[in-house]
């Protein structure tokens, strides 16, 4: 397939799915918003093909989470890596929980998708 093809493809669907799943957004929008403080999105450092980009999800954990990760590292499941997983991570927020379950917090990735960050079939970035 042609990269072309392949961009021109990446450019409609994402758009029809963000069109589609715009009331969806709404309403996982407030229940981050009820559930906790903080902004609905957060914005993670990603690299794809050569070069950084924010990759978008909806937030999952409580606000300035990463603040308190270094009191969290002698539970890292991934020692020896530099990938952060924890069981039952006290971060995480109940709507997260469910977020993260059914991956919705990743349906923002559309919007990297339709920017030409990344696309719909592939390598996704770590």
């Amino acid at each position: 397939m042609s990269i072309f093809l392949k961009r021109f493809i990446d450019i409609i669907l994402s758009f029809l799915g963000l069109i589609i799943l715009g009331p969806l957004f709404l309403i996982i929008s407030i229940l981050i918003k009820i559930d906790s403080e903080g902004p609905v999105f957060v914005k993670l450092k990603r690299v794809s093909q050569g070069k950084e980009f924010d990759f978008i999800k909806f937030r999952s954990m409580i606000k300035d989470a990463h603040l308190e990760k270094g009191q969290l590292m002698a539970f890292n499941n991934r020692q020896g890596t530099p990938f952060f997983k924890m069981k039952n991570d006290p971060r995480i927020t109940k709507v997260g929980r469910f977020l993260r379950r059914y991956f919705l917090d990743e349906l923002p990735s559309l919007i990297n998708v339709l920017k030409g960050d990344i696309s719909l079939v592939g390598p996704r970035p770590h």
